[in-house]
């Protein structure tokens, strides 16, 4: 495994080079003990020619599952009383994934050399959300990392549930959708070349106009199959170079918003995940402009991270919350009604909490409206196009019967 390492000197030389170890932990380990101090260290692999490179990661990912369980057991560490360098330790030499094994090499060895846990975490190079790093530099500064961990833990919790029972609502939709384009693809791959064959000698003249049109439309398909699959694939190449380029992913989650059904469902599910997000930080003591800084960051939705940049700015100046939100127009006007509440009682982090609940439960009942109207909608969709082609690829025989009797 190679690695690209930024280092330093004891004079102040700072270099860059890539090195091979086993792993990261390792290559720290021999870099300290030859007196060089790490300021940056990245895995690297791929191939590449000149400034164009492809990269793939060198390292396996870690699963939400595994993260969890590994805060779960940190804190029951810590509420038995044991040191944190101690539980990490504990942890470290218990973790069956290498990646985060090596992390939590890492982490344990900055911590005991006296840096906290948190810029401990936030030095593992964009691994973890700034949540977890607001979470951790919370319970550091209270003395409640424990609370703080479990926190954690409930609120990744929930957000996981949310996004189960989503791919649950969509889930039969989309096998419903790739099953039928399999079987429309198998007729017009090999089922219409051989009716196709057998109306060859009589004439294109005799043949219905439904025929006609279905033995055309597949026949242009097969004959420049490789055409039709290179223009896809530019059209993936350049939507996924578009998308990447600046501003182009939040005009697009801004024309999300506006679509007429799932705008407002992108809506609601980008306030209950914002909402949830702020009250989990404001319940471990970070400051409000603090926390909305960070939503922004953790929402999946550009253009509402876009709006929620200009808040935490207006909250920064001293605006209300409540205000702000309501010039923005993003969020519907039941939550910023709420947050009104939130602000006015003294009760922002609950009321927030609420409103995720509130809107949670709203998703949940519209995907599954949604669910249970397109399982049939689409198995009468699937039928009629699959009847449609059979009855004109068919309809030539039905008419050479009649004439036989």
């Amino acid at each position: 495994m190679q690695f690209r390492c930024k280092v330093a000197t004891a004079a102040g030389q700072v270099t860059q080079a890539t090195y091979a170890a086993e792993s990261e932990h390792a290559l720290r380990h021999d870099l300290e003990g030859k007196g060089l101090f790490v300021l940056a260290l990245q895995p690297v692999g791929g191939v590449g020619v000149g400034r164009f490179s492809l990269r793939w990661p060198s390292r396996k990912k870690i699963s939400s599952a595994e993260f969890l369980i590994f805060n779960q057991e940190m804190a029951t560490l810590l509420r038995a009383g044991l040191p944190l360098v101690q539980s990490l330790d504990i942890l470290r030499r218990r973790v069956q994934n290498p990646t985060l094994k090596a992390v939590l090499d890492d982490v344990y060895d900055r911590v005991r050399s006296g840096s906290a846990l948190s810029d401990a975490f936030e030095a593992q190079g964009g691994m973890f959300t700034g949540i977890y790093h607001a979470s951790l530099m919370a319970g550091e500064k209270s003395g409640s990392l424990e609370t703080v961990l479990r926190r954690y833990v409930a609120h990744m919790k929930v957000l996981s549930s949310v996004r189960s029972r989503l791919v649950s609502a969509l889930i039969y939709p989309m096998v419903l959708l790739s099953l039928s384009a399999v079987v429309v693809a198998l007729i017009v791959f090999k089922v219409v070349p051989e009716f196709a064959a057998f109306y060859a000698g009589f004439g294109s003249a005799e043949l219905p106009a439904s025929t006609q049109m279905i033995v055309a439309f597949s026949t242009g398909i097969v004959d420049y199959v490789w055409l039709w699959l290179a223009a896809a694939l530019v059209i993936f190449i350049g939507g996924g170079v578009w998308v990447r380029q600046p501003g182009q992913r939040r005009r697009l989650d801004s024309v999300m918003l506006r679509l007429p059904w799932f705008g407002p469902l992108s809506r609601k599910f980008s306030t209950a995940q914002v909402a949830r997000t702020i009250s989990t930080l404001l319940a471990g003591g970070i400051p409000l402009v603090n926390a909305l800084d960070i939503a922004s960051k953790s929402v999946g939705n550009r253009a509402v991270a876009s709006d929620l940049d200009i808040v935490a700015k207006e909250v920064r100046e001293g605006a209300s919350l409540h205000e702000s939100l309501t010039r923005r127009g993003t969020f519907p006007d039941v939550a910023v009604e709420m947050v009104e509440v939130g602000e006015s009682t003294g009760a922002l982090a609950e009321m927030l909490n609420s409103i995720a609940d509130f809107y949670d439960e709203e998703n949940d009942t519209s995907l599954t409206r949604f669910s249970n109207l397109v399982q049939p909608l689409l198995l009468v969709v699937m039928g009629i196009v699959i009847a449609g082609l059979l009855l004109s690829l068919y309809m030539p025989l039905f008419q050479l019967s009649s004439l036989a009797r």
